[in-house]
């Protein structure tokens, strides 16, 4: 009985055992087909929902092609505004001309070459004029200048002439040499009586003369001591130390520091302004004419050949053709020519660099070869103005006879001291020590680039500047040059880019605040009808510029400000090749601004960080309904994407983990950006939006186009 029990113990284990593997695998079997299933029905549903997302954006699509006429029609009555505040800038500069003639306060309208041909010629009549004059004159000179730079920068293509636009970049070059001949004939007339002021502890004699545009300081070594060989101007804080052979010289050192740059190529001082074509075939082989080459193209004869002649050092050729070329047009006497060659060939003898000084540039101090450097003025530009540094042949002084002093009088005009530098007590060539106060009025935000001015090359290069030691904190800059050079200090032009967050947003009736974090300052630009106010530039939690900051000028007038003072937010046509962003299609960019602007009277406007994310074809920013005076809060954001035909609301946000095209819910295309927000606005908005000043918008447009924040943040 027990082994009965026991053989069916074994067979119903064994049953058991061979059903459980059996049950497992139908299990298995169950759980799969379950699984295809449930991933069938979820691939079904995802085909049936792209077929619906593709029958929505269809109709969306056809919805929005049956409304672009209408809503372009629409858009174009609103941009009448823009051509509104051009007529009105153009009424403005004939009212201003009318003021002008009015007033008889004796200084010409730049704009009319009988005007200017006649101040210019009167001018040069008059050559014993103090330093002191001519800064006085200067002044006026420079406000000439500046009214025609901002005249070529604003007017449009139908108020100017391009005959009257190349006229008026020849005015202020003419201008620009005429100034610094006055300043040359001044300091010749004041050489000529230095022995009247001779200092009674040194024995020699020394100045500074300025104004808010010049500084200028000499010193002349009338007793020949050497141990008079340093010298620190104390109201400047320039300085110098000379090798033992100029100490033991009769020899003038002049230190003429001009807070602008008129050596510079006129299309580098007038940023924006277009490269005009040449007069005749020679001079096209040298200055080559924007052909609307990409800038990479053009880059090795930008450099090389700056289109327009420079200020002080051109050669005496370019300036007499430019003279000459000026003269036909505006149909100048004859009589008048020789008494400006002259003038002109005075002025030229600090142009050309001395034989002394060529053999030092194959030569650096201290015995070194090195190859020549070019300043690549694309990236490098010069920042607080220009600082003509010259060694000066002494004239004879004037001798008391009896009851006469007697002088002896020579028509050469200024002359450079022929200076070779000699050896020093190490064996080493002998270097001029120069030591430059900087600007309270410039920033540097990294140690600047001290470049001398090549005449005949017509360029800023780093060769023939040594032992360069910069000092921040007492804002000085210390270093030797081989022979006596005209020097500026080159600042790096995009530093600050790319902008690392920017804002625009309204704060009363035609009234805005623009914002801009760049990498070293934040900027705060208020905006009013048609002009801005520079409210605070911010470096590292401190407030600059105080000189500029307060002040309404126009928008062009504030981006020549920022840019003199070192805060360079603008980039120009070729910073691509600096700034390490993606490029924006320009009918995608050019047609945000000009919407933005329509808009930023009732909107604010900000930086997306998916804007680098969204291609070249698109941008990508915020927008926010804004019609109380606080900043707009980060959930009140809404993400927009516009190629500058189409526009979308994403339904994306700032903290999203990756970039998707996908639409807000309920929202449409559109066609324009003012259609797009007009579905989402309050009617408050909108009403706003119509109300807007043309002055107002075009401000905003300018602002925008000069910072292009949607192409370099």
């Amino acid at each position: 009985m027990a082994l009965w029990v026991q053989n069916q113990k074994k067979k119903s284990n064994g049953k058991t055992k061979d059903e459980k593997p059996k049950k497992g695998r139908d299990r298995k079997q169950k759980d799969k087909g379950e699984a295809q299933l449930q991933a069938e029905q979820e691939e079904a549903e995802r085909l049936e929902k792209e077929r619906l997302e593709q029958e929505h954006l269809k109709k969306l699509e056809e919805k929005y092609q049956g409304a672009r006429e209408s809503e372009l029609a629409e858009l174009n009555s609103l941009e009448l505004k823009f051509l509104s505040a051009q007529q009105w800038k153009m009424d403005y500069r004939e009212q201003a001309k009318w003021e002008h003639y009015l007033s008889c306060d004796g200084s010409p309208d730049p704009t009319v070459p009988q005007e200017m041909n006649t101040f210019m010629s009167l001018w040069r009549e008059d050559q014993d004029e103090g330093v002191q004059l001519v800064m006085e004159k200067g002044e006026v000179v420079l406000k000439l200048i500046e009214k025609l730079e901002f005249l070529l920068l604003e007017a449009s293509p139908n108020e100017i002439t391009e005959e009257q636009r190349v006229q008026y970049q020849e005015f202020i070059l003419q201008l620009q040499v005429l100034l610094h001949q006055k300043y040359n004939e001044a300091t010749q007339n004041l050489l000529k009586i230095a022995s009247m002021y001779e200092d009674s502890e040194t024995g020699n004699m020394h100045t500074v003369i300025k104004d808010k545009n010049t500084t200028f300081c000499i010193w002349v070594n009338l007793k020949k001591k050497p141990r008079f060989k340093t010298h620190v101007f104390q109201e400047a804080g320039h300085g110098f130390d000379l090798p033992k052979s100029l100490a033991l010289s009769s020899v003038a050192v002049r230190v003429l520091h001009t807070r602008y740059d008129h050596v510079s190529p006129l299309w580098l001082q007038c940023q924006g302004l277009p490269r005009p074509e040449a007069s005749d075939s020679e001079e096209s082989a040298e200055h080559p004419k924007d052909n609307g080459q990409e800038p990479g193209e053009q880059e090795e004869k930008g450099r090389e050949e700056p289109s327009v002649p420079a200020a002080e050092e051109t050669s005496s050729k370019e300036r007499k053709e430019s003279a000459a070329s000026l003269k036909e047009n505006s149909n100048n006497i004859d009589d008048k020519k020789e008494t400006e060659e002259e003038t002109e060939k005075n002025s030229d003898i600090l142009d050309e660099p001395s034989q002394a000084e060529d053999a030092v540039l194959q030569e650096e101090p201290g015995g070194r070869e090195e190859a020549p450097e070019v300043a690549d003025l694309q990236q490098l530009v010069p920042v607080g103005g220009v600082y003509h540094i010259h060694a000066l042949q002494l004239p004879p002084q004037a001798q008391d006879v009896r009851d006469w002093s007697v002088v002896e009088l020579l028509h050469g005009g200024l002359e450079v001291y022929p200076y070779s530098p000699g050896e020093a007590e190490d064996g080493t060539q002998a270097a001029v020590q120069i030591t430059l106060r900087l600007p309270d009025n410039v920033i540097y935000f990294e140690a600047p680039v001290v470049a001398r001015w090549d005449p005949a090359g017509q360029q800023w290069r780093t060769d023939g500047i040594s032992n360069i030691t910069y000092e921040a904190q007492e804002r000085s800059i210390t270093f030797g040059m081989g022979a006596f050079y005209t020097v500026a200090l080159l600042q790096d032009a995009h530093l600050n880019l790319p902008y690392q967050a920017w804002e625009l947003q309204p704060t009363g009736v035609d009234e805005g605040l623009f914002t801009i974090t760049a990498v070293f300052a934040t900027i705060q630009i208020q905006i009013k009808d048609n002009q801005c106010m520079l409210s605070a530039v911010v470096v590292e939690e401190e407030e600059v510029l105080s000189h500029i900051t307060g002040q309404w000028m126009s928008p062009f007038a504030l981006r020549e400000a920022l840019k003199r003072a070192g805060v360079n937010i603008f980039p120009a046509e070729h910073s691509h090749k600096y700034v390490p962003v993606p490029r924006k299609a320009a009918l995608a960019e050019g047609k945000a601004y000009e919407q933005m602007a329509l808009l930023a009277a009732a909107f604010a406007f900000a930086h997306s960080k998916w804007n680098g994310e969204a291609g070249p074809e698109r941008v990508v920013f915020k927008v926010s309904e804004h019609l109380k005076a606080d900043s707009a809060k980060d959930n009140h954001w809404s993400l927009y994407m516009f190629n500058g035909e189409k526009v979308q609301t994403l339904k994306l946000t700032e903290t999203s983990e990756a970039f998707s095209e996908e639409l807000e819910e309920e929202s449409e295309f559109h066609s324009t950006l003012y259609h797009m927000l007009k579905d989402f606005a309050s009617k408050e908005a909108m009403d706003k939006v119509e109300r807007a000043g043309s002055l107002f918008i075009d401000s905003v447009y300018q602002l925008l186009l000069a910072t292009r924040v949607l192409a370099f943040s």
